[in-house]
């Protein structure tokens, strides 16, 4: 089965020790990655409580005897340029506080995820900060007009897609968070849809395949089915391989192999 190299995290360092090995620009480039997620980045013999490194020195086998060294400390490490090495990469960030949008290749190419932010970075508005901010200010709103989970999810989903009163690309999605709570309503696609797929490249699933494999509560399918393609669904929805007869509610997606 396909899956990914990493397992994607997002770790607060907030008011905590880093440790940074090594001189010269690159370890001055992870000390300031550390300060900028609120970090303290601080020497091996500082490392009291710290729970991830930085080595960036230049010569190779010191490299990787400090690595060695410190993971035998417990810590996690990522050695600069030693992706084998690596128990864990730095994506390239693009921040729109406080949402965080991380690009990584598992060390493959540094540069590439550079390029794929700085293309992004033109595209996705300032605005997207506030937008998260009055979504997380607007929680408890949410709850009490929607106290079924699933009811909240469907009303989000209808508001953020693309065009919807809440499209994360409008520049105004912010403000007009308390107005659209105000008329909110949970109407979304339910019942049971049912998709011939022929390819296993979830490139050629049609916009409407892609936009409610992505919604759905229920993904019924055929166990021939590419892992790609299922990838596409949310991770947190129920799967089932065909032919299922069991209870399904919300909104069920029939991926049939064509």
């Amino acid at each position: 089965m396909a899956g990914i190299t990493s397992l994607p995290l997002f770790h607060r360092v907030r008011g905590g020790r880093v440790v940074v090995i090594g001189e010269g620009e690159a370890a001055v480039a992870k000390r300031r990655l550390v300060e900028r997620a609120g970090g303290i980045p601080c020497s091996e013999a500082e490392a009291h409580h710290a729970a991830i490194a930085f080595v960036a020195l230049q010569d190779p086998r010191a490299a990787e005897v400090a690595a060695r060294r410190i993971k035998r400390r417990g810590m996690l490490v990522n050695v600069v340029d030693r992706p084998d090495l690596c128990d864990f990469t730095t994506p390239s960030i693009l921040d729109r506080d406080p949402l965080l949008i991380a690009i990584g290749t598992g060390g493959a190419s540094a540069g590439l995820a550079k390029h794929l932010r700085l293309r992004l970075e033109a595209i996705l508005p300032q605005s997207l900060g506030k937008l998260a901010r009055a979504l997380f200010d607007a929680r408890e709103a949410l709850r009490k007009r929607f106290p079924d989970a699933a009811d909240q999810r469907r009303a989000l989903d209808t508001a953020l897609q693309a065009g919807g009163t809440l499209d994360p690309l409008r520049e105004d999605a912010a403000e007009r968070v308390p107005g659209w709570l105000e008329s909110a309503d949970a109407a979304s696609v339910t019942g049971r849809h049912a998709f011939t797929i022929a390819s296993e490249d979830p490139d050629d699933l049609t916009v409407r395949q892609a936009r409610l494999l992505g919604q759905a509560d229920v993904i019924l399918h055929d166990s021939t089915i590419a892992p790609a393609i299922l990838a596409r669904a949310r991770a947190d929805a129920v799967r089932h391989v065909l032919p299922y007869d069991g209870p399904s509610e919300g909104l069920v997606i029939e991926l049939v192999r064509g």
